[in-house]
């Protein structure tokens, strides 16, 4: 079973990585199911995540209070205003805009509502 968490882990740590690449990819949630895998099945994989140096503090900062540094807010933000914009001049369906717009409303709102780090 160590050996599924394990994997699990990398897999959400590769989507991590990746999503601070490609714009519209997050990457946090998939560090935070990344740790939560590595403290399931490797404790030198969790011990590394947690002390990265830029990954790290992102992790402890969720674990310990719920807390989303203000730099990560600020991205967030300009990402999800990105992630509204293209399909707006793309020419996507007004149905297809307003759903968009109302459920990263609410995860702007969620993102905004955290204590910062």
């Amino acid at each position: 079973m160590r050996w599924i968490w394990a994997g699990t882990g990398l897999f959400f740590l590769g989507l991590a990585i990746a999503g601070t690449y490609v714009p519209l990819l997050p990457t946090v949630p998939f560090l935070l199911l990344a740790a939560s895998c590595f403290a399931r099945s490797s404790e030198r994989l969790h011990s590394w995540l947690l002390s990265h140096p830029i990954f790290g503090k992102l992790i402890t900062d969720w674990q310990r209070y719920g807390a989303i540094g203000r730099r990560a807010k600020v991205f967030s933000t300009l990402s999800i205003a990105l992630a509204l914009l293209i399909p707006a001049f793309v020419g996507v369906a007004p149905v297809i805009l307003v759903v968009q717009s109302v459920v990263l409303s609410a995860v702007l709102l969620f993102i905004w509502s955290r204590p910062e780090a």
